[in-house]
């Protein structure tokens, strides 16, 4: 379990999808750099990141019932949009959203119900997150 530097934990509402720049960082490949720092965050409203005491580019813990993760914070650009925060489609959003997908094929990536802290912990890197999530995958 991730040590929290602070106390403030808040709840929100996640709404995750694509973005240009993940589609950018993925012609550079899923294991690079460019993919990594285009996936790994959170878009948090500029107003939210100040009530949680987080700057931009902090590290975050995301807690829900399925799962938690820690990515870096990005300060939305669409704001304002209080409470509600966005992560791109990728690892780091598979392991907080259910995975059960009702008939439908694809799980439920809208509306979910996630808390926030600021945390002492490390981003991990798709190679990283594969290897302690699944550890069967060889890379």
């Amino acid at each position: 379990m991730l040590e929290s530097q602070t106390s403030k934990k808040q709840t929100f509402t996640l709404l995750t999808g694509r973005t240009i720049y993940q589609g950018v960082g993925k012609e550079y490949g899923k294991m690079s750099e460019d993919y990594f720092k285009s996936v790994a965050i959170c878009e948090i409203d500029p107003n939210d990141l100040e009530e949680l005491g987080i700057k931009a580019n902090d590290n975050i813990k995301i807690t829900t019932k399925f799962g938690s993760v820690v990515v870096r914070a990005v300060e939305s650009l669409r704001a304002p949009h209080p409470k509600s925060v966005f992560m791109p489609y990728g690892a780091w959003a598979n392991l907080v959203i259910e995975s059960k997908t009702d008939g439908t094929g694809m799980p439920s990536y809208k509306g979910i119900p996630v808390t926030i802290e600021s945390t002492r912990g490390n981003v991990l890197t798709l190679r990283e997150l594969l290897k302690k999530c699944y550890r069967k995958v060889k890379l």
